[in-house]
């Protein structure tokens, strides 16, 4: 990692307390990304921003920063001045700062998966470790209860998904009429989940977006993001980072066109080659990601599949270790393409090209982040070509092609079916039913 993605500006030059800087001191967090060079100022100052910039630039701190700022100045203003008589000729002033009422959070930041928000809780409490703030992580498919139990404790922000906070809300865990602070962050993902209608439910619900500060962040602004945003946000300052590079200078994208067939072993002979240390490949479906595993242990890769189905504490463990280097590649569907941080990922293969341009981005933005260099390789297959010639469009560059030489595909071990694919594939397969019968 090189510090080439760093500004000149410090943090230390920024409107933020005392306790702030000390938790970015403690990180390692001296000079800002373009992202928090630009945003923070207006943020910092009460100003509503809608922000667009690469991913891995730092747009998690950028909103978590301007959040703890804000509340930690509403602490200051609501303060009670209490006077405390020590002698009749030199009253003393004590100041007593009052304390969150109830079970009302003053900030929501929702992410659009729980992987991110498992990571934006991770970094809020690291940015945060020093502040008298309390948090609650609230997302789906586990820890019902205690996640439940979380919010009776006068929370201060909540982090997470839009369903579950709705589901606690709609039980009466909170209200959201304190809230002043909210984050969305990747809101087009929001839309490409379909969660536009829980972001609005729950932001009709707070107080009036002049009544609080408001912050959109995104790796695209896409039209329909920004009229999100002027919608609910209270007249945002729009920041794009690099619209005119939008994938990095850092990444070093090719392609190669293989038949269907020449896939695998093409796969298998770029990873004998590269002997990537950490790796991710996308494909677009949960049998392809089955299918994939199975092949690649088979041939002496330690792999992991992901998918949407995959249950969130497997899928936690499959992450972990991921990232501590126990499993060297993983295969995933576009539920891994946003919000994971995760270091040092050097290769990413587009094992199937993405049906959707952005995705593109997101995908191939694993890799080199924060500075860091990497390598981006899609394969530009029969079944996914007619992809390429818009994600070129889009990310306004040609993607060179490289020819498939004999050296690149590798002889392939065969792989046993596993029992519990073969009872999967099973249970997809529709009866067939006979017309004469």
């Amino acid at each position: 990692m090189n510090n080439t993605h760093l500004t000149q500006t410090r943090f230390s030059n920024l409107e933020l307390s005392d306790s702030v800087l000390r938790s970015l001191k403690d990180a390692g967090f001296d000079h800002c990304t373009p992202i928090q060079k630009k945003a923070l100022p207006l943020s910092l100052r009460g100003k509503d921003v809608a922000g667009q910039a690469q991913t891995g630039t730092g747009k998690t701190a950028a909103f978590l920063l301007a959040t703890f700022q804000y509340l930690i100045n509403d602490d200051a203003d609501d303060s009670e001045l209490e006077t405390v008589d020590i002698d009749a000729e030199a009253p003393a002033v004590k100041v007593v700062a009052k304390s969150n009422k109830g079970n009302n959070p003053r900030a929501i930041i929702l992410a659009p998966t729980r992987e991110l928000a498992i990571q934006i809780h991770k970094d809020a409490l690291q940015l945060g470790k020093h502040l008298n703030l309390k948090l609650a992580l609230i997302y789906g498919g586990t820890d019902y209860q205690k996640q439940l139990d979380s919010l009776k404790s006068n929370v201060d922000i909540i982090i997470g998904t839009p369903g579950r906070i709705i589901d606690f809300y709609r039980q009466n865990a909170f209200t959201l009429d304190n809230v002043q602070v909210t984050v969305m962050d990747e809101a087009d993902r929001m839309f490409d989940l379909g969660f536009i209608k829980d972001i609005r439910f729950l932001l009709r619900r707070m107080p009036s977006p002049d009544q609080r500060l408001n912050m959109l962040f995104s790796a695209t602004l896409s039209y329909k993001v920004t009229e999100l945003a002027y919608e609910h946000m209270n007249n945002p300052v729009l920041i794009r980072i690099e619209t005119e590079e939008v994938t990095s200078k850092a990444i070093q994208q090719s392609a190669f066109c293989p038949s269907n067939e020449q896939k695998i072993p093409l796969l298998v002979g770029i990873l004998n080659q590269h002997q990537p240390q950490r790796s991710i490949i996308f494909v677009n479906t949960k049998r392809c990601a089955e299918r994939l595993d199975d092949t690649l242990n088979a041939n002496g890769y330690k792999t992991a599949a992901l998918s949407g189905d995959v249950p969130q504490d497997k899928r936690q463990r499959l992450l972990s270790d991921f990232q501590e280097n126990k499993i060297a590649l993983l295969i995933a569907t576009d539920v891994a393409a946003r919000g994971l941080h995760i270091a040092d990922v050097s290769h990413v293969f587009n094992y199937d090209l993405p049906q959707d341009v952005e995705d593109y981005v997101h995908r191939i933005g694993r890799t080199a982040r924060f500075g860091a260099s990497g390598v981006a390789i899609s394969f530009i297959c029969e079944q996914y070509a007619y992809s390429m010639p818009d994600i070129e469009e889009y990310i306004g560059q040609k993607i060179p092609v490289l020819p498939i030489t004999a050296d690149l595909l590798a002889e392939i071990v065969k792989p046993e079916k596993r029992p519990e694919r073969i009872k999967s594939e099973y249970q997809g397969k529709r009866p067939h039913h006979n017309k004469n019968a």
